[in-house]
């Protein structure tokens, strides 16, 4: 009996799998790309890039141009590029109203950091756990020319993460900021921060899971 139900299990997961593939234009291949794949936690630099592309979210610390210097988080939305084609940069939409940016446009001295909890997989371990990783990306948080090539970038890559930010009020003048990173702290395990240029970050690849169906036949 418990032959049986695998079977029909196996054959039902079949049938949704291939009506999935099927789901594109009749005739023509259907390329799908799947979220990144998790790197190994050995892999410090394509690692720590996973996880901020991953990730939509992190709290963004300014030094109080207000509170006598104090340090100043703040939850945040970003986004470092269109999904699954991020390059590592933290982009961010701020407004003047907001202490973040008038902080930054005061002393751009700035750190950010993400926690994989965020995403769901850590499963049972706390958020502190070294095994549920975290990242800070230390730096200078900078506006951008509103006008510029990379401006048009960012806007897109983050209205595409979060569409909200589009109705946001014109009065309010959200800009563009980024974070030039100049050092990065990560924990993915045991055994304190995983040893990490700037430059091996920035240049490390991400694998993407891909699958092809045909469906011409």
């Amino acid at each position: 009996m418990k032959i049986r139900g695998f079977v029909y299990c196996s054959v039902l997961a079949s049938f949704f799998l291939l009506g999935f593939l099927q789901g594109s234009v009749h005739g023509r291949p259907l390329l799908t790309s799947l979220p990144a794949a998790r790197p190994r936690r050995g892999d410090a630099a394509p690692f720590a890039r996973w996880l901020v592309s991953q990730s939509s979210w992190g709290v963004l610390n300014t030094i109080s141009s207000e509170w006598g210097g104090a340090p100043f988080g703040n939850v945040v939305s970003f986004s470092d590029g269109l999904p699954e084609k991020g390059k590592g940069v933290p982009y961010f939409y701020l407004t003047e109203l907001d202490p973040t940016a008038s902080n930054a446009l005061k002393d751009n001295r700035s750190s950010f950091t993400i926690s994989e909890y965020n995403l769901g997989t850590c499963g049972k371990a706390d958020p502190e756990n070294p095994t549920c990783s975290k990242i800070t990306l230390v730096g200078k948080l900078k506006q951008i020319d509103g006008s510029s090539d990379e401006a048009e970038v960012a806007r897109t890559a983050l209205f595409t993460k979060h569409p909200e930010m589009k109705t946001w009020p014109k009065s309010h003048k959200f800009q563009v900021f980024k974070l030039e990173i100049e050092n990065i702290f990560m924990i993915n395990w045991y055994g304190g921060p995983k040893p990490i240029t700037v430059d091996q970050y920035l240049q490390a690849k991400m694998k993407i899971l891909t699958f092809i169906a045909d469906t011409t036949a």
